[in-house]
């Protein structure tokens, strides 16, 4: 790299590091720490629900060096993601992006308290979009999906720190080192903003339940020239008695269609699953022995 393009480089970073690092914390629970990043003016900090365990307070520090105690608002395992709320003053709000407009090779830098050391920052790209991350609560094993995959260094203790664009604004809260090279955020996205605005305000996330395992698989030729689809999700299994067995749904079927949205992938059946779903007829298009199938299933809550 000559030297004008890694002044270039230089530059880039250095100018999101000052933009991001003063609204990243280290976080210390009782057992174990990490990094936040502050999102409101009030002083709300997000996370990893990881970081925080089963916690409710804890101690951030900031770059510079101030304290504040903080109370766990909410976490949601499931999505990895935690809100937190200062009980003294905080920096400013991080500004925050669009996941969804990144792309491969594009330039990320990553902000955080890794081996304790507060206000540390590494660059990288972005490696790869559209990653899943599989995550367990009790029984129940889910994905999270889009994350980010990234080459920008993470140590332990970047858990729950700020993963920027290089316009300075937060995209993703990385979550995980997967092995050398590689770690991987939560994306700021539509999904996630919910998420988040959902544990400010009742402190958890409610989730409806159909019961079903599924893999992608590709719709037949001429289904696929008729709808316009090229895949959708079969059913490798349906819990007995869950709501998607009560709605007749068997293994074998081809979910083409949940709520009239098609899906492909069981990430595409997660993202309707909320919990306004709870308790509704849920519309669900299934392939079945070549035919469209419509069966109505309603989605309880998960617990668990």
């Amino acid at each position: 790299m000559d030297s004008e393009a890694m002044d270039a480089y230089s530059v880039a970073v250095s100018t999101v590091a000052k933009i991001v690092t003063p609204h990243v914390a280290g976080v210390e629970l009782a057992r174990g720490s990490g990094s936040a990043v502050v999102f409101t003016e009030d002083g709300h900090l997000l996370t990893n629900a990881h970081v925080v365990g089963g916690h409710r307070r804890g101690l951030a520090t900031f770059s510079d060096g101030a304290e504040a105690e903080f109370d766990v608002v909410g976490a949601d395992p499931l999505s990895d993601l935690a809100v937190l709320r200062a009980r003294g003053e905080t920096p400013s709000a991080a500004r925050l992006g669009d996941a969804d407009k990144l792309v491969v090779g594009q330039l990320v830098i990553a902000v955080g308290s890794p081996l304790g050391f507060t206000g540390s920052v590494t660059a990288g790209v972005v490696s790869a979009l559209g990653r899943a991350l599989p995550v367990r609560q009790g029984r129940t094993a889910r994905v999270i999906e889009d994350v980010i995959q990234t080459d920008a260094a993470l140590n332990p203790g970047n858990s729950g720190g700020a993963l920027a664009d290089s316009a300075g604004r937060v995209v993703g809260v990385n979550t995980a080192v997967a092995g050398i090279g590689l770690g991987l955020a939560v994306p700021i996205n539509a999904t996630t903003r919910r998420i988040i605005d959902t544990l400010l305000v009742e402190g958890r996330v409610r989730r409806a339940y159909l019961g079903l395992v599924g893999v992608p698989a590709p719709l037949p030729d001429d289904i696929a020239e008729r709808t316009g689809q090229r895949a959708g999700l079969r059913v490798r299994e349906v819990v007995p008695d869950g709501p998607a067995h009560r709605a007749g749904l068997r293994s074998g079927d081809l979910v083409l269609t949940v709520d009239r949205e098609r899906v492909s992938d069981a990430q595409g059946i997660q993202r309707r699953l909320f919990a306004e779903m709870i308790g509704t007829s849920l519309p669900i298009t299934v392939l079945r022995n070549g035919a469209m199938v419509d069966v109505y299933a309603k989605p309880t809550e998960l617990v668990g």
